[in-house]
C-alpha cells in the first residue's frame, strides 16, 4: 500500500512575496516518536511512548527535532516548496509536546536577499496558543518553477506485537487464572509473573524460598501485598510443591521461574502424581513472526526427544487444540522432513504422510494435515507451486511439526534471535496449562504464555475460542 500526496509547486525567490506565510497542523502521535527513535537513533527513554511512563511516571514527550522537522514539512511542502534548499536554523525551544498534542507550524517571509536567499521567520504553537518553538531559517528556493504530479511514498506501519495484542484483548473479562510459579527467584520470572498479574491473567502463588523471592520483588518494585506465598526449602523443591497445589485445586495451571526446564517437566509427566491426562503431553511454540501474516506454531521443541508416530499424533492433536484456542478456527499444519517426497531411507518423511493419513481417516481432528513438507514450501506458496505441490496446507501452515525435539527448538530460537519474532511457550496435554519458557526469555515472553494459558483453559473448558467471540 502507499500514501499519495497531491501535486506539490516549489516557486521561485521572484515569485515570493514580503510577508507571505504558511502553516501546517499536525498531531504528535505515539508511533511518530517511534519513527523518529528508528530514524534518529535517539532512545532517550523520556521520549519513548512505554518507556517514559515507566521510568519517569509522565507521558512521553516529543524531541526537540521532532518539532523543528515540522518547519522542513512546511518549507518543502508549501513555502518555497519542492526544490527548496535549506542552509540554517537557528531555534529556541520554550515549551515540550507531549504524545497525542495538536501543534501549528507557521514560517514567513522576513527578508529577502539577493543570491537568491530568504530569511524565514518560524513558530511553533500549540492549539491553545502556547509557544513551544520559534527562531529564523535561511531557505535556498528553487531555481526554477518546479511542479509535482503527485508524490507516492509506500505506507509506514508499525505493529508492535501486534497479533499478540489480539490475545491479551481477548483475555479481558476472564477470571484471572489461580497459577503457581514455581521458583521466581529472578527478575525475569517474577517480572513476569507480576506483569500477567496486572494484566488480570492470573492470580499469582508464588513457590520457592521465600526471602529469594521477596528480595527479588523490592527491587524490581513489587509490594506483594496480598499476593500467596508457598514457602520451600530451595528452588529445587518449588516444582514439586507447584504441582501439588494443582493436586489441592488450589492451582489452575503452573508456570516456570528461575529454574531448568527439566526440573518442572520431571515433576509434570512423571507417571504418580504428576499431571498427564492421558494424551503425551507436548510443548508448543506460539510465535509472532515480522512479516509473517499470521501466528506460527511450532511443536514439539521442549519435551519429546525422538518422538515415534503415535506420539506425534498427540503431539500434532496438542497443537491444533492450542491453535483453535488462539483463534485460528481450522489449522493448517505442516508436518516437517528435509524434503516432501516419501523416502524410506528418512523415516520422518514416512511419519508425516502416516500422520496425513491420520487426520484424513479422523484419528486426529480439527485441522487439516500435510506432510511430508520441507521448511520452504510448508511455509511459502510460491514454493510450493514451484515444486508442483497442491494441498490446503503447502505454503501456508499454521502450525510445523518437527521431527524431533533438536529441528524444532532450533527452528524457533533461530526465528526468535535471527528474526527478532516474539514468542511464548505452552505444555499441552496435561491437566493444566503449564507455561514453559527458557530462562533467556524476558517478561513478555512470560505475559504472553500466560494469555495462552487463559484462552487454552478457556476452550477446554467451553469447547469455544475467546477469539472469535470478541471479535466483531
Amino acid at each position: 500500500m502507499t500514501i499519495t500526496a497531491p501535486a506539490l509547486i516549489g516557486r521561485t525567490w521572484d515569485d515570493i512575496a514580503l510577508g507571505e506565510t504558511a502553516s501546517i497542523t499536525r498531531v504528535c502521535t505515539p508511533n511518530d516518536l517511534i519513527v523518529f527513535a528508528h530514524a534518529s537513533g535517539n532512545m532517550n527513554p523520556v521520549n519513548l511512548p512505554g518507556e517514559s511512563e515507566q521510568e519517569t511516571g509522565r507521558t512521553a514527550v516529543a524531541p526537540g527535532m521532532w518539532c523543528a522537522s515540522l518547519f522542513s514539512a512546511v518549507f518543502g511542502n508549501k513555502l518555497p516548496g519542492p526544490g527548496s534548499v535549506y542552509l540554517s536554523q537557528s531555534l529556541r525551544f520554550h515549551a515540550r509536546i507531549e504524545a497525542g498534542e495538536a501543534v501549528i507550524a507557521a514560517v514567513t517571509v522576513r527578508e529577502k536577499l539577493p543570491g537568491n536567499l530568504l530569511v524565514m521567520e518560524c513558530r511553533l504553537e500549540k492549539a491553545d496558543g502556547t509557544l513551544v518553538v520559534d527562531g529564523t531559517a535561511e531557505i535556498c528556493p528553487p531555481q526554477n518553477r518546479l511542479v509535482t504530479d503527485g508524490v507516492v511514498i509506500p505506507e509506514l506501519t508499525l505493529m508492535p506485537r501486534g497479533k499478540f495484542l489480539r490475545l491479551l484483548e481477548a483475555c479481558r473479562g476472564l477470571p484471572p487464572m489461580p497459577t503457581a510459579i514455581a521458583a521466581p527467584t529472578d527478575e525475569n520470572s517474577l517480572g513476569g509473573a507480576w506483569e500477567a498479574t496486572r494484566e488480570g491473567l492470573i492470580e499469582p502463588i508464588l513457590v520457592g524460598p521465600e526471602a529469594e523471592i521477596r528480595a527479588v520483588a523490592e527491587r524490581i518494585g513489587w509490594d506483594l501485598a496480598g499476593v500467596r506465598i508457598e514457602p520451600t526449602a530451595d528452588v529445587h523443591a518449588a516444582p514439586a510443591r507447584a504441582v501439588a497445589l494443582v493436586h489441592e485445586a488450589r492451582a489452575e495451571a503452573v508456570m516456570k521461574g528461575n529454574i531448568h526446564s527439566d526440573e518442572v517437566l520431571r515433576h509434570v509427566t512423571k507417571s504418580d502424581g504428576g499431571l498427564r491426562a492421558g494424551r503425551r503431553i507436548s510443548h508448543a511454540f506460539v510465535l509472532d513472526i515480522p512479516g509473517h501474516e499470521g501466528l506460527m506454531i511450532i511443536t514439539d521443541a521442549a519435551i519429546n526427544i525422538l518422538p515415534d508416530l503415535m506420539t506425534k499424533a498427540d503431539i500434532v492433536q496438542n497443537a491444533i487444540d492450542l491453535a483453535r484456542a488462539i483463534g485460528i478456527e481450522t489449522p493448517r499444519v505442516g508436518v516437517l522432513s528435509a524434503l516432501e517426497t516419501i523416502n524410506p531411507a528418512i523415516p520422518s518423511t514416512v511419519d508425516a504422510a502416516a500422520l496425513a493419513k491420520m487426520a484424513e481417516r479422523g484419528q486426529i481432528k480439527g485441522g487439516l494435515v500435510d506432510g511430508p513438507l520441507a521448511m520452504d514450501n510448508a511455509v511459502d506458496l510460491e514454493a510450493a507451486r514451484t515444486k508442483g505441490i497442491h494441498s490446503s496446507v503447502a505454503g501456508r501452515a499454521d502450525v510445523l511439526v518437527a521431527p524431533n525435539l533438536e529441528a524444532g527448538n532450533m527452528l524457533a530460537k533461530q526465528l526468535v534471535f535471527l528474526s527478532q519474532a516474539d514468542t511464548g511457550g505452552l505444555v499441552l496435554g496435561a491437566k493444566v496449562p503449564v507455561m514453559l519458557t527458557s530462562r533467556a526469555d524476558d517478561e513478555h515472553a512470560r505475559l504472553m504464555s500466560a494469555a495462552f494459558a487463559v484462552l487454552y483453559g478457556y476452550w477446554r473448558r467451553t469447547g469455544r475460542s475467546r477469539l472469535a467471540e470478541v471479535t466483531p
